[in-house]
């Protein structure tokens, strides 16, 4: 049978399940990636589930997010974390070692295999020919404890590439075009792959660009080929060792397919707040902004920050505009410094910042309410920036670079002069000594876990009532994103190891007195209502984490976005959908939900009929839960499910 790259990806790792579009599969995971806004929730999880040690090929621990220590909280968290490291085997890349994607990429991603990770943009990796997901955070730690990783088959969505990119127009203009021509859930329930002759002209860093806002699209994963251009990159890397080739073979097929001619591409632009809305730049040309930022994980490559480099050599940013530079690696930052780079940059007002993730997540770089930014960064939903009422545009590094000069929304074709040509360092900066390696068994086994002041343990979840009669505490619209549930940024992130502290600023962007709301019935429980494409966005588990801490029980959707539908489930909150749509208008805030039977209900079939008490009427309600999914929300959630397995006299669960 020919097999595209996807399939045989998939197809080498498939534990349990079938190759279906929509049946439930199970899938080897040979590495784990997590981050300091969500690894410490591993941290604990994995001390929770008696975890011994690592049983991953490669684990990394980045520290990237929460950089900024203007107390004791993050440091605190970072020596947790580099404890934990050490006690359970896994990479530890200490804080100023770069954003974990691009650091797994230059370091760890190795083709053939699969990678897990508790960051939605996890799939970045993609590009190095692995198939590379993002999921929650306990999903990452069954991983790290050897189990394998569920997921609906998706459908394989091909994406031909032809042509060659004109000047100005780059890897982000691509990822932009897929947004443009389908939104924020174009991939939902699918893998794009790319290929074509097209690629031949993009190097495995623009590789990445494209990958890593797939994410954006809410597809499942990315995948590019392992060809010679992937070679050469680990070449580069002086891991040429680890390469292998892997592409689609000869008459393989694709369940989707659609094409992109590179050469008809133009600069594009992402409005506020979202990535999906799309125009070329020339149509919002000549607004004025406030703030220009390159950097990320959506654009962290050498070039990326070289084009810009070129461009503003020898000129200034125009007046009033905060030109903000985010290196993406240490790795990357010392080949900058050694070509002159950050020179240029630096001389032409720029504003250098220690390498990590920083503004993109809302840690520093906020811009001032009611100016409009430029940022190369992958989103730009509503209060991600940091600031509540924010202006965020979503561009590549040539038009950031452009409009810094201006002080103005510029197209770059306009400038006079000619388009940078970059060449990357032959042999670039192999920098290890801030990747710590996994100490040896017996070592890690006398590890003890540092835990700081600000660590709380995850309480226990009750099982799932047979019954229950809750208000609609909060009612939203479409496309509601997990920065809108839970925010990032300096003033949340230093209690993500605090559950009863951060589930205080939950649905604050939409609702400021949900908190107080929810709490004074914690013991009663509540429902959330939503629209299309609930939950879209990062995959922070404390979305679902701390609005389960504080009493919820079920959601009810026109749909979800994939990882937090999972994480709801992990974390006993039972997700449903509308079987008619139009069901949610009949809905109000503090409408009355009774659900009874319902642990019979969910096992009989996928329908679950409702009562709402205030309306006097009966909706129907759909769940879409496999059997192993069924089982864990009847538990309360994953860490019990874990527990069960556990206690079981032979360890081994049937659902396992």
């Amino acid at each position: 049978m020919a097999y595209n790259v996807s399939e045989k990806l998939i197809n080498a790792h498939l534990v349990s399940g079938e190759m279906k579009p929509g049946e439930e599969i199970g899938l080897k995971i040979d590495q784990t990636l997590t981050q300091d806004a969500t690894g410490t929730m591993v941290m604990l999880e994995l001390e929770a589930m008696n975890i011994d040690r690592a049983k991953t090929e490669v684990s990394a621990q980045y520290v990237d997010h929460n950089l900024i220590q203007v107390d004791s909280k993050n440091p605190d968290d970072h020596l947790f974390l580099e404890s934990a490291a050490k006690r359970f085997g896994l990479y530890f890349s200490r804080p100023g070692n770069g954003v974990s994607h691009p650091v797994h990429m230059q370091r760890l991603a190795r083709p053939g295999r699969t990678l897990l990770g508790s960051d939605s943009h996890t799939c970045a990796n993609g590009c190095m020919g692995m198939l590379a997901i993002g999921a929650g955070g306990i999903d990452v730690a069954m991983a790290i404890a050897g189990e394998p990783f569920y997921v609906k088959m998706p459908k394989i969505w091909g994406v031909k590439l032809t042509g060659e990119l004109p000047d100005w127009v780059s890897a982000k203009d691509i990822i932009l075009e897929m947004l443009r021509r389908y939104d924020v859930k174009g991939g939902v329930g699918k893998i794009i792959e790319y290929y074509g002759p097209g690629l031949k002209h993009l190097s495995a860093m623009d590789r990445h660009v494209i990958a890593n806002m797939g994410a954006e699209l809410g597809a499942t994963a990315s995948v590019f080929p392992s060809d010679e251009e992937v070679k050469r990159y680990m070449k580069s890397q002086g891991r040429e060792d680890e390469w292998q080739e892997i592409t689609k073979d000869e008459g393989a097929t694709y369940d989707l397919h659609d094409e992109i001619n590179l050469s008809e591409l133009v600069p594009y632009i992402a409005k506020p707040s979202s990535p999906g809305n799309v125009v070329p730049v020339e149509e919002v040309a000549g607004e004025k902004i406030y703030q220009s930022y390159i950097g990320s994980s959506a654009n962290p490559g050498y070039r990326d920050f070289a084009v810009a480099a070129e461009i503003v050599k020898g000129k200034q940013v125009a007046e009033g505009v905060s030109f903000d530079i985010n290196p993406s690696s240490r790795q990357i930052l010392s080949d900058l410094v050694a070509e002159g780079h950050i020179a240029s940059l630096l001389s032409a007002g720029a504003r250098l910042h220690q390498a990590g993730c920083n503004g993109c997540i809302g840690m520093g770089q906020a811009p001032a309410t009611g100016r409009n930014s430029l940022r190369t960064t992958p989103r730009n939903f509503p209060g991600r920036s940091g600031t509540r009422e924010d202006s965020v545009f979503l561009c590549s590094p040539e038009v950031a670079a452009a409009s810094a000069l201006t002080g103005k929304i510029t197209d770059p074709r306009t400038l006079d002069m000619e388009y940078p040509r970059i060449t990357e360092p032959e042999k670039p900066t192999i920098d290890m000594p801030l990747l710590q390696e996994p100490l040896p068994y017996e070592e890690a086994r006398r590890t003890k876990l540092h835990k700081g002041p600000n660590i709380a343990s995850i309480p226990d979840m009750q099982p799932l009532p047979n019954e229950f009669e809750v208000p609609v505490l909060l009612k939203v619209g479409d496309n509601i994103s997990t920065d809108e549930i839970l925010a990032g940024g300096a003033r949340v992130l230093p209690f993500r190891s605090n559950l009863p502290e951060i589930s205080k600023f939950t649905f604050e962007i939409l609702d400021e007195d949900y908190y107080n709301r929810a709490m004074n019935i914690r013991n009663i429980g509540h429902a959330i209502v939503g629209g299309f494409n609930y939950g879209q966005g990062s995959s922070r588990e404390h979305a679902a984490l701390a609005p389960r801490y504080l009493g919820l029980r079920v959601v009810i959707t026109k749909d979800f976005a994939r990882i937090h539908w999972q994480n709801l489930i992990n974390f006993g909150v039972l997700p449903l959908t509308f079987v008619h749509p139009e069901d949610y208008d009949g809905i109000e805030q503090e409408e009355t939900i009774y659900l009874n039977n319902i642990r019979e209900q969910i096992q009989a079939g996928s329908t679950v009929t409702a009562t709402l008490k205030k309306g006097n009427k009966t909706i129907e309600l759909q769940h879409a839960l496999s059997e192993r999914q069924i089982h864990i929300l009847l538990k309360g959630g994953l860490i019990n499910w874990v527990k069960e397995k556990q206690q079981n006299e032979k360890g081994v669960s049937k659902y396992a």
